[in-house]
């Protein structure tokens, strides 16, 4: 199961961190976020997936998957 989140404000992002902590994928679409919201979605995001050891791809250019330790990516495969 990957889970696709489409934010509509930071405070979303603990749906970002506990889906990622429990071991699921996320797509995170920041596609209808200003950027500076967008910067501070990426930027928790880059914490939360080096903290877990995990991997940020970038699909689109506000569309990121979130991998958690131990999956492969698009790019693995």
């Amino acid at each position: 199961m990957i889970k696709t989140l489409r934010p509509s404000d930071y405070s979303e992002a603990l749906y970002v961190g506990h889906f990622f902590r429990t071991g699921v994928p996320v797509v995170m679409d920041l596609t209808g976020l200003p950027d500076s919201e967008a910067k501070q979605f990426v930027d928790f995001a880059a914490g939360l997936v080096f903290g877990r050891q995990g991997r940020m791809d970038r699909l689109e250019k506000k569309v990121f998957l979130l991998l958690p330790a131990g999956m492969a990516g698009p790019v693995d495969r």
